[in-house]
């Protein structure tokens, strides 16, 4: 166990983190901007005049991405439901219109794949998470991406050394449901009372609160932390978070 330091917070009696990735460890507003439009695009080509509501839904006005929208903060199961609802709008059944959306997403999935798109990590991110690995913590990543994203995006920035596990959000269970905080803290083989939990929104501060996280830490890179007031501490970087002398 270790005793963390962050800004005036200590949390003692610590044993892992967990960590969210969009907006935490990757910086991913850019990639998740233009994901965002190419959807609105492909929906609105089947559905005409969709597209403007499409990207208002997903949290993007004048070329930027809402840190707090859908696009931001959601899983895809919720933004490709919100998709299917605004062609539903149009008089479309919901058959047809969960087929459009579905196949918008996918093909935008496809074209990042093939060229193979990513985003970067945070400067210093890497360095933290070995810093804390050498200390004896378990590290997590916990997303509203799906587990095979987040997989993708350990092996992409070769964080495997560090990070024991990858959890992602699959079918109906989305962020803030303190059941998945609780699910990764089992399968990473430690108690939530023990964990802490770092995350750039509201719903990652809510989840491990209703779980029973020893603490929580916002984490801004700069910008505006409105949404993130009921963080035990709100930092700036990463690498604000130390280990304290026993």
């Amino acid at each position: 166990m270790a005793t963390i330091g962050c800004r005036d917070k200590t949390f003692a009696n610590i044993e892992a983190l967990i960590f969210d990735k969009d907006g935490t460890l990757e910086d991913s507003q850019t990639f998740l901007l233009t994901v965002g439009q190419q959807r609105s695009r492909l929906i609105d080509a089947k559905v005409p005049g969709v597209g403007d509501p499409l990207l208002m839904a997903f949290g993007i006005a004048e070329n930027t991405l809402d840190p707090t929208g859908l696009m931001a903060v959601g899983s895809r199961r919720e933004n490709e439901i919100a998709a299917a609802a605004y062609v539903a709008e149009t008089g479309r059944s919901w058959f047809d219109a969960t087929v459009i959306a579905k196949a918008a997403f996918d093909e935008v999935d496809q074209h990042f794949q093939k060229i193979a798109e990513t985003s970067p990590l945070f400067a210093g991110s890497l360095e933290v998470l070995k810093f804390l690995q050498d200390a004896g913590l378990k590290l997590a990543i916990l997303s509203a991406d799906s587990t095979e994203g987040v997989k993708a995006f350990v092996e992409r920035h070769q964080l495997g050394d560090y990070i024991q596990l990858s959890m992602g959000v699959e079918q109906e269970q989305t962020k803030p449901d303190p059941a998945l905080f609780v699910q990764t803290c089992q399968a990473l083989g430690v108690d939530p009372a023990f964990t802490l939990m770092v995350g750039d929104s509201a719903g990652d501060i809510e989840m491990a609160q209703q779980a029973g996280a020893a603490g929580t830490m916002g984490i801004s890179w700069g910008a505006t932390a409105a949404n993130l007031e009921k963080a035990d501490v709100v930092i700036s970087q990463l690498d604000e978070i130390h280990i304290l002398p026993a």
